[in-house]
């Protein structure tokens, strides 16, 4: 009609199925005909790769895993994923469902629960110690009202610092819990004792215990500040570990003084009133009064015997450490405690050259013995074939074991750890292929496996041969040593090979190039990408590769051709020779040198510390020009190992320097700083009888002893100035201040012992930790107010007759303060 329109004109411009991609024309013929793709290939959807393959509970299994952002809050991403997982799965076809075999934060959730449980067991522990000591319940309230304003107070500093509500940040809240009502429970007990003894009332009794104890309270919060600020600026792993710590207490502490020097003495001249005459000797606060007063003169009376008898005193102060010093050097270092996170890794490592089937074979085995033989703490199981840490390869594979709750296994023997150890000598049956079951670490971030991880170099330009050779020297060695459970090569081994040597004078004088030669191979044997297509909406991959009954066996090379410049087939056969060889899938360096890395686990009662001080005097007795480089965990282990003895020494320098700006003294300081011996033993002690390694915890645990004990010898050191400064004779004087300071000393020394009893007692996830530092402290705590109570008095009593004799052979020192 002559009418004019405007069309768009389409063409389809990707392939999107099998037919269409059949359908290309390789070749027109003169005579018309035409050679189609699918007159000379195969095509068909498949897989993108058929590296690995996965299986859940025996049944095929595509598997995804989802890595946490850094920043992101654990708990809450995983929540968010499984609404998410539960949303799409409406949509799976039939007979497809999602299972989460391997998920850390369950162990986390737990572990953070178990703290916060005992953190009020803690705070409920201290009740009770402040009320059977103060015998008023107005009293023992005024304590405990400074824990929710001091907590909530830290609450708002560590967010300050950006920390996070975990383990770490709450085990430093469990500590601090005793330490923050110490200085509440100094001010009321002093008030107290002044009431009761002078007859004042609440206002004027807390205006005269103020003027006595402020400096106490200051000092004690600058000891306690000064021991843990040197850890704050630690780098490294262990450094952040520190740093958890050290923020968190000092922050309490430092709130801790601020409310006792404030709100509490304000509370005290409210809610207190002058005690009933009488009042505290009847029912079973008398008969307790009784006894502690019959204890606190006995106490008084062993103080005025043994300041007078300072040489007997000081043989035992040398004892005591002698015996710090050989306990600290013969406790074994480590770094974390293992904990049980409810996951068992188990590696697979076949013979090398073995098939994709026939590690299927060895997964199957490892698979039915969890289920089967420890289907009462197994909850499923996890295989990959195809991938390990070791490596990825037809002969590597892993399984991912995961264990039932925590409260349906709460023996020892249901444990990761004797799992683990029972899984280990079954699978020491398998013929096909080696089986290392690993319990994971402590921290995943840190490293794959627990135990030992090492790098063996090569310094002297060794060839790959002798590497290997030494390698397995030094595995058998370790093996025969009686301390090393395993020891295994991290890594593809070396396998054989086949070599295609290609004459490339004759490939050129064929008219062949190199790239033409190198193209066949890769499309041939290995596959090549091609381009994209869509397939339902998604864009896929085309792959294009040499079907599998033409590269089964090196003799299918001869029949393949390579088309020439001049359009001739020429065969492989014409121009190359195939060989076998045997030789190294992959050269590994460690910090640009030669290396190979192993990995190991103690035996049963041997630390990591000890294992890695055997690996190392193995490895002396290799060839000249190896060296051991640790990695992983281990590396960290080293590291804080050496770091400790340089945290030590800051913190106590920290401490004297704090002591002597505020005393504007130097000798007082020193009668203070004798009493870290006594306390640092007790907690030694501990370690060793509960076995435990000189890693992380214990160092934090050590320097919290050292703040408790500071404290003590503090309040006793403090009282016996004043005694002296106002005129009393010295032995008198120290008696009657270290008489005066016993009942607030044991007071806040049994709270804070109770306050950390449940990290001792504490069981099931994340217990590994809390125990160790908890055990620590309580040992470190007990000897410090046990001993460091009779210990005190004498080394004041010592510097101040050392101090005055020494001032009085120097002019004008009568004018200097003692």
């Amino acid at each position: 009609d002559g009418q004019m329109l405007n069309a768009t004109i389409t063409a389809q411009s990707l392939l999107s199925t099998p037919e269409d991609f059949e359908q290309i024309v390789i070749r027109a013929e003169t005579d018309g005909g035409l050679v189609l793709v699918r007159d000379v290939a195969r095509v068909e959807i498949g897989a993108e790769s058929y590296a690995t393959s996965a299986h859940y509970n025996g049944a095929p299994t595509a598997g995804m895993a989802i890595q946490l952002a850094t920043g992101a809050n654990a708990l809450d991403t995983s929540e968010r994923v499984k609404e998410k997982l539960e949303d799409v799965s409406a949509f799976f076809p039939d007979g497809v469902e999602y299972r989460i075999p391997y998920d850390t934060t369950p162990f986390v959730e737990i572990s953070i629960e178990s703290v916060v449980h005992t953190l009020f067991e803690a705070i409920g522990l201290v009740f009770l110690v402040m009320l059977l000591f103060l015998q008023n319940l107005r009293a023992t309230l005024i304590p405990t009202l400074a824990v929710p304003v001091v907590l909530l107070g830290t609450f708002g500093i560590m967010a300050l610092f950006g920390f996070t509500i975990n383990t770490l940040t709450m085990l430093a809240m469990v500590l601090a819990i005793g330490l923050l009502v110490d200085d509440a429970i100094v001010v009321v007990e002093n008030v107290e004792r002044i009431m009761e003894e002078e007859g004042l009332g609440p206002y004027e009794a807390t205006k005269k215990s103020m003027d006595q104890i402020t400096g106490a309270l200051v000092g004690i919060a600058l000891v306690l500040s000064a021991v843990f600020i040197p850890m704050a600026f630690f780098g490294g792993s262990t450094g952040v570990i520190y740093q958890q710590f050290a923020i968190t207490v000092v922050s309490a502490m430092m709130l801790s003084v601020l409310v006792a020097v404030t709100l509490t003495p304000a509370l005290c001249a409210t809610m207190l009133r002058k005690p009933e005459h009488g009042a505290k000797e009847r029912g079973i606060f008398g008969l307790f009064n009784r006894g502690f007063d019959k204890l606190t003169n006995g106490y008084a009376g062993t103080v005025g015997y043994v300041i007078k008898r300072p040489l007997r005193v000081g043989i035992l102060y040398l004892m005591i450490g002698g015996l710090m010093a050989f306990l600290f050097v013969r406790t074994p270092t480590g770094f974390l405690p293992d904990e049980d996170q409810g996951i068992l890794f188990t590696i697979v490592q076949g013979p090398t050259g073995s098939s994709a089937e026939q590690t299927e074979e060895v997964l199957s085995k490892v698979r039915s013995y969890y289920l089967e033989q420890e289907g009462e703490l197994v909850n499923s199981v996890f295989t990959v074939n195809g991938f390990s840490f070791a490596g990825q390869g037809q002969n590597m594979g892993i399984a991912f074991v995961s264990l039932k709750d925590w409260d349906d296994r709460p023996e020892a023997q249901q444990s990761v750890g004797a799992l683990a150890g029972r899984a280990f000598g079954a699978f020491s049956q398998i013929q096909e292929g080696f089986v290392f079951p690993i319990v994971p670490p402590a921290v995943i971030e840190l490293g794959n496996v627990s135990g030992f991880d090492f790098y063996l170099q090569a310094r002297n330009g060794q060839s790959h041969e002798q590497v290997i050779e030494a390698r397995n020297q030094l595995i058998g060695m370790a093996m025969q040593g009686g301390k090393i459970a395993s020891v295994r090569p991290n890594g593809l081994e070396d396998a054989a090979q086949f070599k295609l040597d290609v004459d490339w004078q004759a490939a050129g004088a064929m008219g062949l190039s190199a790239s033409e030669v190198g193209n066949l191979l890769s499309v041939a044997w290995a596959g090549r990408y091609v381009n994209d297509f869509l397939d339902r909406g998604r864009i896929k991959r085309v792959y294009v590769q040499g079907d599998a009954p033409y590269r089964m066996v090196p003799e299918d090379i001869e029949r393949w051709r390579v088309r020439n410049a001049t359009g001739g087939l020429v065969p492989f056969s014409n121009f190359a020779e195939g060989s076998w060889e045997y030789g190294a899938q992959g050269l590994y360096r460690y910090n640009g040198i030669p290396a190979v890395q192993l990995q190991g686990s103690p035996a049963p009662g041997v630390t990591t510390g000890e294992a890695m001080a055997e690996i190392e005097a193995l490895a002396a007795q290799l060839p000249p020009g190896y060296e051991v480089a640790w990695t992983g965990l281990s590396l960290e282990e080293r590291e804080s190992g050496s770091q400790a003895g340089l945290l030590y020494a800051l913190s106590l320098a920290a401490v004297f320097l704090c002591l002597a700006a505020l005393y504007e003294s130097w000798s007082i300081p020193v009668a203070v700083m004798l009493a870290m011996p006594i306390g640092i033993t007790g907690a030694l002690i501990a370690a060793w009888l509960g076995s435990f390694e000189n890693g992380v915890y214990l160092q934090v645990a050590l320097l919290t002893v050292i703040g408790l004990t500071g404290k003590n010898a503090i309040l006793i050191v403090e009282f016996a100035r004043e005694r002296m400064d106002a005129g009393a004779p010295l032995y008198s004087g120290v008696t009657e201040a270290a008489k005066q300071r016993f009942r607030p000393i044991l007071m806040t020394s049994m709270a804070f012992s109770l306050g950390v009893l449940p990290l001792v007692l504490s069981s099931g996830a994340g217990s590994g930790g809390r125990t160790a530092i908890g055990s620590g402290v309580l040992g470190g705590t007990l000897s410090s107010t046990m001993l460091g109570v009779i210990f005190v008095p004498v080394f004041f009593v010592i510097i101040h007759r050392l101090t005055k004799g020494w001032r009085k052979t120097r002019p004008g020192a009568e004018t200097v303060k003692s």
